[in-house]
Formats: C-alpha cells, structure tokens, sequence
C-alpha cells in the first residue's frame, strides 16, 4: 500500500536573517509562517486519511459518527518540527472504528512523526478528561481536524461544563501540579540552559493560564503576556530547526546559532529576551494564581449545598499607609491618594512590601499613569520610601517585579536599563543582574541591625553591581554609577561618599579573606587603608561591607557562600575593626540656638509647624516616651527626634532645674495629618498632667485589627561603651511600628532612668535610635547588672 507523507513544507528555509529589527521581524514572520503552513497542510492530509474509503467502496467519504480531533500544540497551531502531535479518534460507538483508526495512525507512524493518540467516544473522553489532569488541559483546547461537527461540538461543550463545574477542586490540583513543576524545572528567567517549555514562565504557563480562564475565575492572558508566549515559542521552534532534535532545553553550544536564525545579535541578546518574555509570563500568572487561590478557598469556607456566594464575607478597605488601602488582599490606591505626590509610587509600594501583600494590577497601571515622579534629587520622602521598600526583605521583591513590569524603576534608577535582564554566564551565579541586586537587597534587610545606617546597607545592596552594565572592572564603574544615583537620590554628600567607597570595595572583604594571609598585618592594613577613604566614618564603612558580603554571597548562591567563607570574612572585619577602634566618640546633641529661644518664651512652649513639632518644658522623668505617645494618639509617625537637656535657662528658675527640648519630624501613618491646634492642645494637657496618654493608647490599641506583616530581623539593644562621661548610652536598632518611642522610654523610664539627650532617625522601615540616660541622681549606670537590666527591660518591650 502506498502511504501518504507529511507536508515537508515547514522544511523550507527562506533567506538569511537580514539582521537588526528589520531582519529579527521578518526571521520570526518567517517562522510564524513556516508553522501556520504545516498546520494547514497536516490537516489536509489527515482529513484525507479519515476520508480514504477501503478497497471496493464507493468515492472516498468522511464516515459518519466519526470525528478527528487534534489536541495539544497541532490545536493551537504551533506544532514546532520537532513537536508531538496529539489526536483523538472521536466516534458514537462505532463498532468497526478500528480499521478507520488504522488507517490514519499508521501512515503517521510510517511519515516518522511522533503520535499520542487515543480513540474514544463523548463519555469515554469526558470520563478521561475528569480523572487524568494532562488529558482535561488537552482536551480543553481540542479542535477539530476532520469528521462529524457536531460530534467535536458536544465534546467540547461537555468537557467545558465538567471543568466549571469541578472548578474549585480542579483548579487547586492544577496549582498543586504547577508548583511542583516549577520545583522541578526552576525559573526560566534565570536559567542558563532553560527548558522553554516546563520552567517557571515558559510555555506551559500560558497554556494553563488558558486552561483557568476556560473556568471563568480569571480572566486570559492578556497582550503582553501573549506576546511573551508567541517569541518563545519561536525561540522553540528556531531550537527545534538548529538541532534537528526535539528538544525543549536550550543548552549554551546552542544558543548562539538560535539567536542568529532569529536574527539577534548574539546569546546574550537571546538570553534577556528570554528573560524578558518569562518574567512577562510569571508576572501574569501570578496575579491569575492569586485569584485562584482566592477562589478555591472561598469555596471551601461555603457551606455545603449553599448558593454560590454567601460564603464571601463583606469587602473592607484597611489603610495599610499613606495613599494605600488593603483590598481583598491586595494593595491599591486610597481614593484619596494623591497622584500628584512625587513619593507616592514608591510609598504604595513600601506599603504592599511591609504588609507582604501584593500591588494591585490596576494600581500598578495606574501609578505607571498617571502618578508623579519624584525629581532631582529626590524628596527626603521618596528616598525614605524606597528604603522602607528595600527594608521588606524577600516580601520587597514581588513588589518590585510589578514596578518593574510596568517599566516604573527604569523611570525612577536610569541606570537600571543596563542590568536589566543582563544575563551571567557564570555558573556560581542563580539569577540575572538586576534580580541579584534585588535578591542582595533583600537578604541585606536581615541584616540591618548590624549597621548604624540601614539605608545605606539597602541601597548600597541594590547597586552593589551596578557597573555590570558599563564596560571595564564593574567595581570601579559601578562606584561611578553609584555615586551619581545617591546624588539623584537626595543623599547628603558624605553619605554619597559612603555609598560609592562600599560599590567600589564590595568584594574587598570575601576577596581578600579567601586570598590573603589574615594573620599577616598587612592583609588588615589593606582593609583599613580602603575604609578611610571617607574620614570619620571608617568603622561605619567596615561594618557595612561585612553586612554586604554575607547579603551578596547568599544571593550569589550556595557556590559561592558557606560557613567557611562566611568564617573567614567575619574574622578579617573583627579585625579590621579591632585596628580602627580608639577613635574619638561623638559628641551628645547639644541645644540649638531656636531651641533655647523657645525655652525664654515660655516655661512649657509647644511649636507645632507642619511636620515639625518642638516642645520645650522643665524636664521631668517621662518627657520623652509621654510626648512620643501623644504623637501615636494622633496616628503620627516620628521619622526624627532629637531631646537636649541643658540647664534651665530661665532667670526665676533654680540653678540645678533642667530645661528640656524635644523636636520631633512626624507624619501621619496615613491620610491628612491632624489638626494642629488640637495636637497642640493634647500636647499642652499631657505637660500639665491631665492627659493619660498610657490609657488612651491602650484603648486605641484595643481597637485596631493589626496585620501580620513581613518578618522582621529581632530588635537589637546595645549599650555604647565610652560613648559618654557623663550619661549611659543605649542604641536600639529595630523596625518601626506605630509607638515604638513610646515603648522603648516607658521601658527606660521604668528602669529608673531619664533621657538627659536622644537622637532618633527612622531610615525606611528601620529605626536606629540613640539615648543618653542617667539615673536618679543624674548618674551614668556603671554597674554590669543594672546595665543588663536595661538591655534586657527594652528587648523586653520590642517584642
């Protein structure tokens, strides 16, 4: 018998690439084409397999009751020349159905074409489709290819409703199955040699991601995401023609010669696009996974035989920052959110990190919108912002891959357009350029207590490796790079100093620890001569490069960080820092000159002038944390504080009394900030005692349904040796919460103490605060159990 062939049709190969975007167009057209003209011509030869009569019959005919189904890729059309084609014999119980099976799988076989076939009826195929998850994802996508319409009709209709109905118990064994594949295959994004098919953001996502909206819980994959899927599929398909294989993997000795059938200008070209397109594909699937999630486990809670829907409990709105609300949860815009806010992207932001709950899609395009952007140099508010972003540790990354989607953080960093996607052809590395530096941010956020400024640790982690994007020694161009973006981002000039010295030496720690004698003198000096290139902050500077390099190396990856190296570094910076210590301590704040103008006009003043509030009163035990709890009561956030205590100033009083100042810089948590003469009135009621702040943040805290939000690194409570002559000094390194100065000077104050000076900086999310106390003879605490006691007191209270 002579048997029909294949159209070779997809074999053809037109001209070279022409190169450029002229050249890459049409490479892809032409394999756009080549596939669209394989699939029509398989289906012609199949439809006349089904329709070729046997010997001694009448003219060849289609049989009746009988259909042809194609499922999978040749459904979609986008078989690929090394594919396999799926088909289903669909039949009403047709006893002689297989001759006419086999008269079209084997002339299949003969071509050389892998087949998976089956041959059923609507029941078999429906019975099929509810118990074997691959068989249903088929079968939703079935076409057919020749035979009996209406037979193809009520398939489908019938597997449909089988997959609606079954939705809630589906949908979350397809989730299952999804994260299973992902833990297996690994991120296509960051993968040198990615499966394009079965990773995290490859092909089968798409497909899926159909599979969910065919249940109507979600909504399809939109155009970009459409887009993704079409240029990795020709990527597949120019793999598929370059090895002669069908193969999904695309290994490195490969990559080159698929990025010239496509046209690109090299594997590297190839790989971003890649990255590009998967992070594309994650990204919506990952809002559609939400949905589901959100799904199924409302179904769950629905008593049974109850009407869909009655399970589903009010919509609340819970402000979770200024400008941002909780939404089903989600975090979108308040409605009163200012778009004309230069800070307000990125404090939405923050706001979804420090919550550990995703951005909104339609917030995201919002803001991409229409929000304002923060101008150079940006607003203390805006860098403050992008601190408390970096500050949410891995819950920040999520949230930055939105901003990134909607092309926000190359507005806002320039410079990231170069490492962006950027590609590492080095094994010990796991992910691309611009999503190491997120990961190393992300890791740093564990670590901010071991440094005095957190917010140069996060923003140094996140351009630690910038100047992979620019030609030459990346450390020495990123310092470049990094100098001109914390100019662009406010910083002052000595912390810009600080920010380029830690790009330029990252690796001066791991490096010259795992290259160097650490006994030798020499190896120390090295470290130390690196770290006095900003006078003054050289210990500050120290400490910051041994917190980047445990961030850096465990974002690298397990090869290139362990318990050996991370031993070696540690002790070289315990080193380093014994050879700087003996420095000269700073001196206590001391009472400005505003300050002490206030202080004459009034023995209890109260100032209150936007964010600024400075009070000025006879100092007493409490003060400090009883002004701080006013401030709460108001649902305002103190970003600063400085408290001096000098003798009094007054001419009437006594000469020992003491005057203190407090200034504070507070916002609200969220909303318009309070009226300011009612603040004012509060203020002036607690200096006179007749306010009980204590009890009213007790009520207050009574009422508030707090959130868990993402976890944070534990507090930490130091006690400065030889920081002071003449009072006790106490640094707290902790996150932020509404109260925390309240807390941590009532916990002082129940320990006897008073704040004699204190400075307070909230950097982002992290609070880095400093009070020099005595006891009740105006003392410092000298002996090692009340010390301890004191530490042990506010650790006490942080948690």
């Amino acid at each position: 018998m002579t048997l029909a062939h294949p159209p070779a049709g997809d074999r053809a190969q037109g001209p070279a690439p022409a190169g450029g975007a002229a050249g890459q167009e049409a490479a892809r057209a032409a394999l756009a084409t080549a596939r669209a003209a394989r699939a029509a011509a398989l289906d012609r030869w199949l439809a006349s397999l089904l329709a070729t009569a046997p010997p001694h019959t009448p003219p060849p005919h289609e049989p009746e009751g009988v259909a042809l189904v194609a499922v999978g890729s040749h459904a979609r059309r986008e078989l690929t020349p090394g594919g396999d084609l799926d088909l289903v014999l669909l039949h009403r119980g047709l006893s002689g159905v297989a001759a006419i099976a086999d008269r079209v799988w084997y002339p299949v076989w003969d071509s050389g074409l892998r087949l998976d076939h089956s041959v059923r009826t609507v029941a078999e195929a429906r019975t099929v489709a509810r118990g074997d998850m691959k068989a249903a994802l088929g079968l939703l996508s079935a076409r057919r290819v020749a035979g009996d319409h209406a037979l193809v009709d009520e398939l489908r209709a019938a597997v449909l409703a089988d997959w609606r109905a079954d939705a809630p118990v589906r949908l979350a064994e397809l989730s299952q199955m999804c994260r299973e594949r992902w833990e297996a295959q690994g991120e296509l994004a960051f993968l040198l040699e990615p499966d394009l098919k079965e990773a995290r953001g490859g092909l089968r996502d798409v497909h899926v991601m159909h599979a969910v909206a065919a249940s109507w819980v979600a909504s399809a994959p939109d155009a970009r995401v459409r887009a993704a899927h079409d240029l990795l599929l020709d990527i597949r398909h120019a793999l598929h023609e370059v090895t002669g294989r069908s193969t999904d993997r695309l290994v490195l000795q490969e990559q080159a010669a698929v990025a010239r059938t496509l046209g690109l200008l090299d594997a590297d070209v190839l790989q971003r696009s890649i990255a590009e397109a998967a992070r594309t594909i994650t990204y919506g699937a990952s809002h559609l996974w939400r949905r589901v999630d959100n799904f199924t486990r409302a179904a769950h809670r629905q008593p049974p035989g109850a009407p869909k829907g009655t399970g589903r409990r009010g919509v609340e709105r819970r402000p979770v920052g200024d400008g941002a609300v909780e939404h089903e949860g989600e975090v979108v815009l308040a409605r009163n959110a200012d778009l004309s806010d230069p800070a307000l992207v990125l404090r939405v932001a923050a706001a979804a990190a420090q919550t550990g709950l995703p951005l909104g899609p339609a917030t995201v395009a919002r803001l991409a919108e229409r929000a304002a952007l923060p101008r150079v140099p940006w607003p203390a508010e805006a860098r403050d912002a992008l601190v408390s972003l970096l500050g949410a540790g891995p819950a920040a990354i999520a949230v930055w891959e939105a901003l990134d989607q909607a092309g926000l953080v190359v507005r806002l960093l320039p410079d990231w357009e170069r490492v962006r996607n950027r590609p590492q052809r080095n094994p010990v590395h796991r992910f691309t350029v611009d999503r190491h530096l997120v990961e190393t941010a992300a890791g740093a956020a564990a670590l901010t207590r071991d440094v005095a400024r957190p917010d140069l640790l996060l923003v140094g982690a996140l351009l630690h490796d910038i100047g992979k994007g620019w030609p030459g020694d990346h450390s020495t161009s990123g310092a470049v790079v990094a100098r001109d973006i914390g100019a662009r981002l406010g910083f002052p000039e000595e912390d810009v100093r600080v920010l380029e010295t830690v790009v330029r030496h990252h690796l001066l720690l791991p490096e010259t620890a795992t290259r160097r004698d650490i006994d030798d003198p020499v190896t120390v000096q090295k470290v130390t001569a690196a770290v006095s290139e900003v006078p003054g902050r050289e210990r500050e500077v120290l400490d910051l490069l041994a917190a980047l390099a445990v961030a850096d190396g465990g974002a690298t990856g397990p090869a290139a960080w362990g318990g050996w190296k991370a031993g070696l570094v540690a002790e070289l910076a315990r080193r380093a820092g014994a050879a700087l210590s003996g420095g000269t301590p700073p001196p206590a704040p001391a009472l400005a000159s505003d300050h002490l103008a206030l202080a004459r006009h009034d023995g209890a003043a109260v100032r209150v002038a936007g964010s600024r509030i400075t009070i000025a009163a006879p100092d007493r035990p409490g003060l400090l944390w009883r002004a701080a709890g006013v401030l709460a009561l108001h649902r305002l956030a103190v970003k600063t504080a400085r408290v001096v205590s000098s003798p009094s100033v007054s001419g009437e009083a006594a000469p020992s009394a003491q005057t203190a100042v407090l200034d504070f810089t507070a916002v609200p948590e969220y909303g318009t900030p309070p009226d300011p003469a009612g603040l004012e009135a509060d203020l002036r009621r607690m200096l006179a005692g007749r306010l009980d702040v204590a009890e009213r943040l007790e009520r207050r805290a009574r009422s508030v349904r707090v959130r868990p939000g993402t976890a944070a690194p534990p507090p930490r409570v130091m006690i400065v040796d030889d920081a002071s002559r003449t009072a006790t000094v106490v640094e707290v390194r902790a996150h932020d919460r509404p109260g925390l100065l309240w807390r941590v000077g009532q916990a002082l104050g129940s320990c006897g103490l008073q704040v004699r000076a204190a400075q307070v900086d909230t950097l982002g999310a992290e609070a880095v605060d400093v009070f020099y106390v005595v006891d009740a003879q105006g003392r410092p605490l000298d002996d090692s159990g009340a010390l301890d006691a004191v530490r042990d007191r506010v650790l006490e209270t942080l948690h």
